[in-house]
């Protein structure tokens, strides 16, 4: 079998740091990671890569690589000592046959290769602004990748209907790219931009409803907006300015949808022309109403 010169395949030498060997193998595991590398052979020379970053990152196991290893070159026809045990096969085809016989029973693996071994991309948190419209309705938003993330370009990112805002999106391998390993994942915090008609608390929205003073007087029945279209609205005789008016379940929607809260507004009219002051003058003497009794 060939001999493996992982110094040599790291391109350090063999009095290297564990620093140097480290920052030697990510920067190679990151240009030949198949996911990113357009080379043709890119997905060999990642595991070859990861094989040698195996054997000199682990002490035990490059004192035993250096002490037969001196005297041969990469590619070399390579023999195991008299005695050495055979362990091929044990890394199921993820590393060589020359790992395999000299560190078949040391792999650290549990039998293969696989991302776990590798270092695993940072996480990336950024935030992303949506409508009340498309938290009520879900929607599909495309966005530009943040600083940090894998790769750059723009992400399709799927809003679910009812998302309050704070909550955040889960977006799996779109984070830093990991040192050879998977990518990290990117997290979007969900801000809802505010609206020109609604507020909103939690899953609830709230909207201030402006009524005429006969309307809170004698009664009516108005239309009024929800985030799922116009509604007709009875106001009940005698209402009061900041009177609440529930709407159940017209909230954001969810397993236990938020409702809609209709706050009332008396809107007094203004007394801009000759008629209307004399309406005003009109109820002030007609009308037995002292709005500051209560403060008597």
């Amino acid at each position: 079998m060939e001999y493996k010169d992982y110094y040599k395949i790291l391109g350090v030498a063999r009095d290297a740091s564990q620093d140097e060997i480290k920052k030697a193998y990510r920067k190679l595991a990151r240009k030949y990671h198949p996911d990113v590398s357009k080379e043709a052979n890119a997905e060999d020379k990642f595991k070859e890569v990861g094989e040698a970053y195996e054997v000199l990152r682990d002490e035990q196991k490059r004192a035993q690589y250096d002490q037969f290893g001196s005297n041969y070159r990469h590619g070399q026809s390579f023999n195991p000592p008299p005695g050495w045990d055979d362990h091929a096969g044990f890394g199921g085809g993820n590393f060589s046959s020359f790992f395999e016989n000299m560190f078949g029973g040391m792999g650290g693996m549990g039998g293969g290769m696989g991302d776990n071994f590798f270092a695993r991309g940072e996480d990336v948190n950024a935030k992303i602004t949506i409508s009340l419209e498309d938290a009520f309705n879900g929607a599909t938003k495309t966005i530009r990748r943040p600083a940090g993330a894998s790769q750059s370009g723009t992400i399709n990112v799927k809003i679910p209907a009812g998302i309050a805002s704070g909550k955040k999106i889960r977006l799996s391998g779109q984070g830093k790219s990991g040192g050879g390993g998977k990518s990290g994942d990117l997290y979007l915090e969900v801000n809802i931009a505010p609206h020109r008609h609604f507020r909103l608390e939690d899953k609830d929205v709230y909207l201030d409803l402006p009524i005429a003073p006969w309307e809170a007087a004698l009664g009516a029945k108005v239309t009024v907006p929800t985030l799922a279209g116009k509604i007709n609205l009875t106001i009940p005789a005698g209402a009061r300015s900041g009177q609440k008016m529930r709407l159940k379940g017209r909230g954001l929607p969810g397993k236990e949808p938020g409702d809609e809260f209709v706050v009332l507004q008396i809107m007094v009219p203004p007394a801009d022309s000759d008629k209307a002051k004399k309406l005003y003058q009109q109820m002030a003497e007609e009308m037995a109403f002292n709005p500051r009794e209560s403060l008597e």
